[in-house]
């Protein structure tokens, strides 16, 4: 086997690596993905690993996976950055991708990117939590830790499960801390990631964003689906609004048909070669039952 490439990218400051697996013979373990991620040159909140397509009209089926070895099923800043390498490859301006969430159009407009994130799920099974709740714009959770306390987050699922603490000013909270604690809190039976929301305006939020499996990072797009949907909901905004992140802005349109639209910028890094034995070999089509 020969050694695999891999491209380096981020989408508004969210880290990620593309691996193009579509004509290697190999997967993607969780060893390896810790063991890519732990790399000089190949730090990673999330991995996407190209896969040969399953449904008609995609280019690739995306397997996702965080810098812990634990897989997500969405992660639109990813996707915008695996979009703008296909667009390139291709000649094309539009594509499709399948994940384990669904399917994912992706449009170039100029210099950034729009991917349909699809519709946002709110039903407490949906989520999920671990405790029937009719309303989900405020669950009855209050955490209490490190001199803070934090309480009634609105959750929602965006191929993800999210819980958004809406708060006076982001800067006031160490996520390093409290993240973890939230993450694994019993009520989100899969992890949950952690957002805290601060509304500057109608149409602009502050966002500050712990990932399950990844930890605190320059930018979650799902996350930015989760907070403007949730924040629409709960009328602190409409459903058009722009969401600043550390790494940079998003602009979040939450459309009439229910489909969330997210655009943003993505940038090439650098690229690299990993070695193939890093990787478990694939079983031949012809081997599977």
């Amino acid at each position: 086997m020969t050694d695999i490439s891999y491209f380096k990218m981020n989408g508004a400051g969210n880290e990620i690596v593309m691996l193009d697996l579509r004509d290697h013979h190999v997967l993607v373990t969780p060893e390896a993905a810790r063991a890519i991620a732990a790399r000089e040159g190949s730090f990673f909140d999330q991995l996407m690993v190209l896969l040969p397509p399953k449904s008609d009209g995609t280019v690739a089926y995306v397997e996702i996976w965080n810098n812990d070895g634990s897989r997500s099923g969405a992660c639109g800043n990813g996707t915008r950055c695996i979009a703008g390498m296909e667009f390139d490859r291709l000649g094309v301006n539009e594509t499709v991708f399948e994940t384990e969430a669904g399917l994912l159009q992706t449009i170039r407009k100029g210099a950034e990117i729009s991917v349909d994130m699809g519709q946002p799920k709110f039903g407490w099974a949906d989520i999920p939590l671990s405790t029937q709740t009719e309303d989900t714009t405020a669950i009855e959770l209050v955490y209490e830790g490190h001199g803070v306390r934090l309480k009634n987050p609105s959750v929602a699922n965006m191929g993800n499960p999210h819980a958004i603490f809406w708060v006076d000013n982001v800067d006031d909270y160490d996520l390093s801390q409290i993240g973890p604690e939230l993450e694994h809190h019993s009520m989100f039976p899969e992890k949950a990631n952690i957002s805290f929301a601060q509304v500057i305006s109608r149409d602009e939020i502050r966002l500050r964003v712990w990932e399950r499996g990844a930890g605190e990072t320059k930018a979650c797009g799902s996350a930015a689906c989760a907070v403007a949907v949730s924040a629409a909901r709960t009328g602190r905004t409409g459903r058009i609004v722009r969401i600043a992140l550390p790494g940079g802005v998003l602009s979040l349109s939450w459309r009439s048909d229910d489909h969330v639209i997210m655009t943003g910028p993505w940038e090439l890094e650098h690229s690299g070669v990993l070695p193939s034995t890093m990787f478990a070999a694939a079983m031949p089509a012809s081997d599977v039952a």
